[in-house]
């Protein structure tokens, strides 16, 4: 990355349905250098009647300081993982970290997702999905949980597949981005989104840095998933998520990343939107504005309103 007064120049390598191209990319005018307000450890919870061992990176306990996420959660799964269940009023995006995600849901949707992939699933006015370990071997995945405002809470449910292979990769001396929502270095990743959130996956050389850019008007988190690093000047370790609270303005801001020394990269995953600033009722698997909503969700889920719960066979395989 080359850097010049008030502005940023980025020599870019990315890659779509196979063809490789490069290209200078310079940003807006940005004044407004990012810090680290709270550092946070996972909270690891241990196996229970769905999974093999489960981690909180970060909980729903107060909402005002996450907004617009509401609860990052690592699961290991393979026998019985999560049949089928209800969603309202959110959007969840999901990254296989390892092993293969079977996945299905009551509009038609069904496959399989592996390493690096993620699915973004917009329960809005209401869904009925599962997750699965493929062959009852193995999942591990992150499931981030995103907020919706509430003129939006209802809006039509939708899925989508953003496979590894067909997202947006930015290459610098020393890193990789891998775009997955959002705008980065001007290339824009493929997920749809009912709230403009930004996310990307950066690994890091050891000892190697970038300047991360995003709106000021986001809050932004970094979990780092392996490695370690200096983020604005702090130092985090694998395991640990810094919270970055917005800036305030229109205009855009930057915070600087750097892997410690090492044998190895460090990888972050990162996701920023701006806060709705609207109260958080949540109940089990829906998410809304206030308990009376939350049972609304209920009552409209067993009265058949979301739909039927499918009798679909899980999926075959020699």
């Amino acid at each position: 990355m080359t850097r010049h007064p008030g502005r940023f120049m980025f020599e870019v390598t990315h890659q779509l349905d196979g063809v490789v191209r490069r290209q200078t990319m310079h940003t807006q005018q940005i004044t407004v250098r990012r810090t680290v307000a709270r550092v946070q450890e996972k909270l690891h919870l241990g196996p229970d009647s769905q999974v093999d061992d489960k981690s909180l990176w970060f909980t729903p306990q107060a909402p005002a300081l996450t907004d617009p996420f509401l609860v990052m959660a690592d699961d290991l799964f393979s026998k019985p993982g999560f049949e089928w269940h209800p969603h309202r009023g959110l959007e969840t995006v999901t990254l296989v970290l390892d092993g293969v995600l079977e996945h299905g849901d009551n509009i038609g949707h069904v496959g399989t997702l592996t390493a690096g992939d993620v699915q973004w699933m917009t329960a809005g006015h209401g869904i009925i999905h599962r997750e699965l370990a493929f062959r009852d071997e193995r999942a591990h995945v992150l499931q981030l949980w995103v907020n919706l405002p509430a003129e939006k809470k209802l809006v039509d449910s939708r899925y989508q597949d953003l496979l590894a292979a067909d997202r947006p990769v930015i290459e610098y001396d020393g890193a990789r981005v891998d775009v997955i929502s959002g705008t980065a270095a001007g290339l824009t990743g493929p997920a749809l989104t009912h709230w403009p959130v930004s996310g990307s996956v950066i690994a890091l050389e050891p000892g190697r840095g970038i300047d991360h850019v995003l709106p000021g008007q986001d809050r932004s988190f970094f979990s780092v998933l392996s490695g370690a690093v200096g983020i604005a000047g702090r130092s985090v370790t694998a395991g640990q998520t810094a919270w970055s609270d917005p800036v305030g303005g229109t205009g855009l801001s930057v915070i600087a990343l750097r892997a410690a020394d090492g044998d190895a990269p460090s990888v972050v995953m990162t996701f920023s939107g701006p806060p709705i600033r609207q109260p958080v009722a949540l109940g089990g698997s829906m998410v809304m504005n206030t308990r009376a909503e939350i049972e609304q969700a209920y009552r409209d889920f067993q009265s058949g309103k979301f739909g039927i719960v499918p009798r679909q066979a899980r999926l075959q395989y020699r």
